[in-house]
């Protein structure tokens, strides 16, 4: 980004914000209560809308921001439509992060001293170490991206340097050591921050989560015993995700990387090594040792020929609770180890460790397959970080085996160097066991033959052949073996997983679908774990949710689809943990509540929060009703919340109960709420359960709408501290002021793809809403000069229409929360529009088109930039704020009017490039061609109807249009229909491209483009703004004629709305003009005089000349009374017009080209002029 040369318009706009935001904070402005049902206006309605409360372990940044703006503008503009709005915000703290970074200064302090003085150059372990940080600093809800975290670190390595790149000094930094500094330390900031941006939030209502607030403490207690009461939170062992390190299950708040992975299901395939057992195992002999695969595919285990082993990967023997020896990756028995294979949970009794090269060559005993014995042979492909380095081969069906299968066949090195016999390989071909549709019943071999695969390091190759077969085997392929023969794929799946199982030929193992890391750098397991969960997964809840998404507002089909597929396979979730921040759980305090599970029905709690938390945020202050936080009872929280529910048994007074009831009744259901698109598998879709939960006979306090949005970049790059392409909400408004940011924030996106903030935008940003307020002081002072009476000229009416056509436009993008549209139609369009007006009214802007013009701008762009239109509001002298102004009604507009107004503007355009074409030299001429003269008039010729081979060919277009639903069919049909037209054969060169340009303008335009004729009167356009025209093209004259009268070349070109224009020079005699005014500015110059200039034209190509001209109307024109010598007498001051008489009206310029002269033609006389002629301008 270039530097900036100043910052006079940002600090005009910041003060101007300063000034508003303290008359709004003075008035109370946003702070809004439940209006009584008796004192309800009628058809008055309300409006709730929430956004994630953001986590606070640091400055809320622009990606923060440009979410919760959704939420702004649609309060804004919400409230314009005259709904009671009310937008709370909360802060929240519970969860790891914040414990996690606090124990970790104490441990800096502990291992460096204080202030803690670290390595210089630590290089042990230093990916680990920088991988432990990176997450432990500012992390937003629910985004456990990596790189987001490494952007906010900065790439610091220890905590204590995290928070010195906050700006944080030693002796502040110490204090952070105590979880709860943090609680204290951020949220004022970030309401402090908020606040400057202008947010419509009532802040009575924030409030911070965890036990801090004894409150938020209690209203969360009591949802988990309502939910516990309605069986929707449960005890058992069960699968997740866990952090061996912490000792608990690793949420996605917990993750520095694997946000949303959950655990993934193998069959783990046992094949008993025969004897003899190789020669590494012999101590072993008379014990059970297998060799265990994990596969997503059991159904094929008919077909195994092998086993896979990779030579180099290391591997261990260890001992499982039953005594048996399993042989697989350290990694993957590690993960078995949390799952009950071993006697003692997480520990890993370790027999001995091989290498991969120790065991090939083994014989084996496999499940299912017809090959009596099997053996383990050599794969180089192999990856660790899957499954357990033990990998099941079935030629038959999967590509990746079958070429590594011939790969040792044909290689009798290979199989040598391994030490593979040729009696472990050759005997061995695939055996067919699914039958696909297309690719037979050896479905790998085939596509492996088919793509041309080589060998086994074919990688590309290869995933094209998985691809095309994996998929169709599934959900097309029919069993061929015995027992399921005929059965589909997918349907004996299950089963014959379960028959091995239950044989005890295989065992159910999980590990995460791909890695995740805790924040404590840990790589996690799948554990089977004793734990509190909601059951996300209970059938009769599932269709609750499905049922509520049905009628949620979702604003685009990929929200809605997110959902469904999260609610397709959302199952249990883990509500509870040991460690960290948060409320614990009222039966069981050994557990706290996690982030995800104290946050799905707190919209409930903002309805309340006012009247209970005292002005303070912790909730630890006296409220005005004066209830203690122990006085929250189970049926109080239950009277509030639940219509009709009994008045509980309470020192509480009634009327203060009632109060609180009346509120939530009111405000409930949440009309909006606003997130990031990644919220939707977790934190969205536990909202959505848990207020059916809560509610579950009472559909009418579920949730309305949710609006999700995708990520922020920042100038089209990922935001990262670490590159410096990062922006805190407060550095943002101190570079682009505000109303800067809000522009730029609304012009970024509005999709669920990616937004992209630009600088370039926030600056252009400041210097448009600076020019827009000095333009409406400049429009005030200077009013009494714009015209008045009626406002009926052709301008007039465009841009009447335009701007009650923008009300409309913009009214539908804010309705369906398009702000990047709305700010398009609302903003840079109308800007247009007036820029427009103001270029075409060349007899000037009316007053009161001006004013309207003004104030309807403000009101179209206050959601976005309250502050600039709070200010002109208040310049425009209105009574009340503009928060309290209403929604512009649009007045009755002419569309056909606007077309044709475009119409000009288009034909103006043409103009230009024609012109600009007519002047430039004759292209591949020498230097010394001379460009040609400029043209002095010019001849538009109009055209009512289309040449009969372009009507025919638009007759034929609009056929097939109707015809087909609105599309046109592809060019080939198209040309063969018109070719066979017997009207058309000698057009035919033309036929084509001019269906292809209908073609793009149909995409462009509309079907309009297909209309044999225009709406609107093209030559009566023309007309009307042909001094318009004339001055723009600076042109003597603009004849608009009709094609008819002309050649027939001009009517073959000329068709509606494509004007044919022929420029033309008319001669002249030269004539010189002098001014004999002394010190006044007007030079003498030089013109063209031609036939029958009057003396009006003579002036206007004066003042083209003299631009110092203003005002024809000021400038006499005069001759001399004696043509020869009146020129050289010298003129006389104050008596400049001696020896002269004034060019009336009614002269005429009369010009003899052969002798050059120039005589005036007036009342029947003739009059020589000479060579001069003088003017006087007053």
């Amino acid at each position: 980004m270039t530097e900036r040369k100043g910052t006079a318009k940002l600090d005009f706009l910041k003060k101007i914000e300063n000034e508003i935001q303290q008359k709004w904070a003075a008035e109370n402005m946003f702070e809004i209560d439940a209006v009584s049902p008796d004192k309800l206006e009628p058809g008055q309605e309300k409006y709730f809308v929430t956004f994630p409360y953001p986590y606070m372990n640091g400055r809320l940044h622009l990606g923060h921001t440009f979410s919760l703006s959704k939420c702004e503008f649609a309060v804004g503009y919400q409230q314009l439509k005259g709904k009671r709005c009310l937008f709370p915000f909360g802060l929240h703290c519970t969860g790891m992060p914040i414990k996690a970074c606090a124990d970790k200064l104490k441990r800096e302090m502990e291992d460096f001293g204080y202030p803690p003085r670290f390595p210089e150059d630590d290089e042990e372990d230093d990916e680990l170490s920088l991988k432990k940080e990176e997450e432990l600093v500012i992390k937003d809800k629910a985004k456990g991206k990596k790189s987001k975290a490494a952007a906010k670190s900065g790439g610091a390595n220890y905590q204590w340097e995290i928070m010195k790149s906050l700006g944080l000094l030693d002796e502040e930094i110490v204090k952070f050591a105590d979880a709860e500094y943090w609680l204290d330390y951020f949220p004022p900031l970030a309401i402090e921050d908020l606040k400057r941006m202008g947010l419509k939030v009532d802040w009575r209502r924030s409030f911070i989560t965890t036990d801090v607030n004894p409150f938020y403490d209690s209203f969360v207690r009591w949802q988990y015993v309502i939910l516990k009461e309605r069986n929707k939170v449960k005890f058992g062992k069960r699968y997740t995700i866990y952090c061996p390190k912490d000792g608990q299950p690793c949420m996605d708040h917990d993750r520095q990387t694997g946000e949303g992975v959950g655990p993934q299901e193998y069959t783990l395939v046992k094949m008993k090594i025969v004897e003899p057992y190789p020669a590494k195992l012999s101590e072993l002999k008379g014990r059970n040792i297998y060799l265990v695969a994990a596969t997503l595919r059991p159904e094929t285990m008919f077909g195994q020929t092998n086993c896979w082993i990779r030579p180099d990967m290391k591997y261990i023997a260890f001992e499982t609770i039953n005594g048996d020896i399993f042989v697989c990756t350290r990694r993957a028995a590690r993960n078995m180890s949390y799952q009950g294979f071993t006697r003692e949970n997480g520990v890993i009794p370790v027999i001995m460790e091989l290498i991969g090269q120790d065991i090939l060559g083994a014989g084996l005993n496999a499940p299912l397959t017809s090959y009596k014995i099997i053996y383990a042979l050599p794969m180089l492909t192999i990856k660790e970080d899957k499954g357990t380095g033990v990998v099941t081969s079935v030629p038959s069906d999967a590509p990746d085996d079958i070429a590594a299968l011939r790969d040792l066949k044909k290689k009798v090195a290979l199989r040598e160097k391994y030490g593979i016999k040729d009696e472990m390989v050759l005997p061995f071909d695939p055996v067919p066991i699914i039958e696909i549709p297309g690719y037979g019943n050896l479905s790998a071999p085939m596509v492996c033959d088919e793509l041309k695969i080589q060998s086994q390091n074919d990688k590309e190759k290869l995933a094209e052949a998985k691809e095309k077969v994996y998929l169709k085997g599934f959900y097309e392929g029919i069993m061929l073996v015995e027992g399921f023969k005929g059965q589909k794929v997918q349907d004996v799946k299950k089963i014959i997983q379960k028959r091995m199982v239950d044989s005890g030929e295989a065992v159910i193992y999980m590990e995460p679908e791909k890695q995740v890391l805790s924040r404590s750098a840990d790589e996690c397991v799948v554990a089977l774990c004793d734990q509190w969960y909601l059951d996300y997964g209970e059938k009769s809840w599932k269709k609750q949710a499905v049922d509520c998404l049905k009628n949620l507002e979702t604003f685009c089909e990929e929200t809605r689809r997110n959902f469904e597929a999260s609610l397709a396979w959302l199952q249990e979730h883990a509500c509870s943990r040991t460690y960290g921040l948060g409320t614990r759980l009222p039966w069981d305090s050994y557990w706290l509540i996690e982030s995800l599970s104290d946050s799905t029905i707190y919209m409930a709690y903002y309805t309340v929060a006012h009247l209970l938390q005292g002005g303070t945020v912790s909730g630890q202050g006296p409220n005005q009703l004066n209830i203690r936080p122990e006085e929250m009872t189970k049926e109080v929280w239950d009277y509030i919340f639940f219509k009709n529910a009994p008045f509980p048994n309470t020192k509480i007074r009634k009327g203060n109960l009632d109060k609180l009831k009346q509120e939530f009744e009111y405000w409930y259901p949440v009309d909006l709420r606003v997130s990031g698109k990644d919220l939707v598998p977790n934190h969205l879709s536990y909202y959505l359960y848990n207020h059916i939960a809560m509610w579950p006979e009472d559909s009418g306090k579920w949730p309305k709408a949710v609006r999700a949005n995708g990520h922020l970049l920042l100038n089209s790059e990922k935001m990262s501290k670490s590159t410096g392409n990062f922006l805190t909400l407060s550095q943002a408004i101190d570079k682009f002021s505000a109303d800067g940011m809000r522009l730029a924030l609304a012009d970024a996106g509005d999709t669920v793809e990616d937004a992209n903030f630009v600088e370039t935008m926030a600056d252009a940003g400041i210097l448009r809403l600076y020019t827009w307020i000095e333009w409406v002081k400049e429009m005030i002072a200077n009013q009494a000069s714009l015209r008045s009476g009626p406002a009926d000229t052709f301008r007039d009416r465009v841009f009447a229409s335009e701007l009650s056509c923008g009300i409309v436009k913009t009214d539908q993008h804010y309705e369906k929360m398009m702000f990047k549209e709305a700010l398009k139609s609302g903003f840079f369009e109308f800007q247009a529009a007036k820029d427009k007006y103001r270029e075409l009214a060349i007899e000037g802007m009316h007053r009161d088109l001006v004013f309207r013009f003004i104030e309807l701008q403000t009101l179209l762009l206050a959601p976005i930039c309250p502050h600039i239109c709070e200010h002109i509001w208040s310049l425009l002298k209105k009574p009340d704020s503009i928060m309290k102004a209403s929604w512009p009604v649009a007045s009755p507009f002419d569309e056909i009017l606007i077309r044709s107004s475009q119409y000009l503007m288009e034909t103006a355009h043409e103009l230009r490039l024609r012109l600009k074409n007519y002047m430039a030299p004759p292209k591949g001429k020498k230097n010394d061609i001379k460009a040609p003269e400029r043209p002095s008039h010019c001849t538009i010729y109009v055209a009512k109807n289309y040449p009969p081979w372009q009507h025919t060919t638009l007759t034929v277009l609009r056929k097939h249009y109707q015809a087909n639903d609105g599309k046109l069919p592809d060019n080939k049909v198209i040309a063969t229909e018109l070719g066979s037209l017997p009207e058309l054969k000698k057009y035919m060169k033309r036929v084509m491209p001019f269906v292809a340009m209908i073609k793009e303008n149909l995409e462009k335009k509309g079907p309009s483009v297909l209309d044999l004729e225009l709406e609107f009167d093209e030559q009566a356009v023309l007309l009307e703004n042909i001094v318009y025209l004339t001055n723009s093209l600076e042109l003597e004259q603009i004849d608009v004629v009709s094609a008819s009268d002309a050649a027939d070349k001009i009517k073959e070109e000329c068709c509606p709305g494509k004007p044919f224009i022929v420029f033309r020079t008319e001669p002249g005699v030269s004539v010189f003009l002098v001014n004999p005014q002394p010190a006044n500015g007007h030079f003498s110059c030089r013109m063209e005089i031609r036939q029958g200039d009057s003396r009006h034209t003579v002036i206007r190509r004066l003042m083209k000349t003299d631009r110092a001209i203003k005002d024809s109307s000021r400038v006499k024109l005069m001759r001399f009374d004696d043509p020869v010598l009146g020129p050289r007498r010298v003129p006389v001051l104050g008596k400049q017009d001696v020896g002269k008489t004034v060019i009336s009206e009614m002269a005429t310029f009369q010009i003899d080209l052969d002798s050059k002269k120039i005589c005036i033609s007036e009342n029947e006389l003739k009059s020589d002029i000479g060579d001069t002629i003088a003017y006087l301008v007053h």
